[in-house]
C-alpha cells in the first residue's frame, strides 16, 4: 500500500505562485519506479490531468492549458513529487491530487492510477 499526501495549497491572487508537493510512503515500494501525475477537479467538473512524470527517464507532460506555466519534478531521494505553478489564473481553482501507479506507461487519465492523495485546493482570485 502506498500512501500520497499533497501539501501547498492556499488562496492566491491571479499571476501569482504555488508550490504543490505530494509526499509518498509505504512498507515496501520504490518510488523511482511509479508514474507520478498531478490532477484537479473544479466544482461541477470531471477530474483533469494537469502533469504527469514517468517513471523511466523522467519524461515530463502537461496539458495544454498549462503548458509554460506549470513545471512537473520528482525528488526521488525524498519519495516526492512537485507542481510548480507560476503566471495562475481563476481558471486553474481546483482542488489538485496527485497520483500513483507502478511503472505506468499511460499517465493522462486517472483511470490508470492506483494510488491517489486527499487534495489540496487551490484557489485563485481576479
Amino acid at each position: 500500500q502506498v500512501q500520497l499526501v499533497e501539501s501547498g495549497g492556499g488562496l492566491v491572487q491571479a499571476g501569482g505562485s504555488l508550490r504543490l508537493s505530494c509526499a509518498a510512503s509505504g512498507r515496501t515500494f520504490t518510488f523511482s519506479s511509479y508514474t507520478m501525475g498531478w490532477f484537479r477537479q473544479a466544482p461541477g467538473k470531471e477530474r483533469e490531468f494537469v502533469a504527469a512524470i514517468m517513471w523511466s527517464g523522467g519524461s515530463t507532460y502537461y496539458r495544454d492549458s498549462v503548458k509554460g506555466r506549470f513545471t512537473i519534478s520528482r525528488d526521488n531521494a525524498k519519495n516526492t513529487v512537485y507542481l510548480q505553478m507560476n503566471t495562475l489564473k481563476p481558471e486553474d481553482t481546483a482542488v489538485y491530487y496527485c497520483a500513483g501507479r507502478n511503472k505506468g506507461s499511460i499517465y493522462y487519465t486517472p483511470y490508470n492510477y492506483d494510488y491517489w492523495g486527499q487534495g489540496t485546493q487551490v484557489t485563485v482570485s481576479s
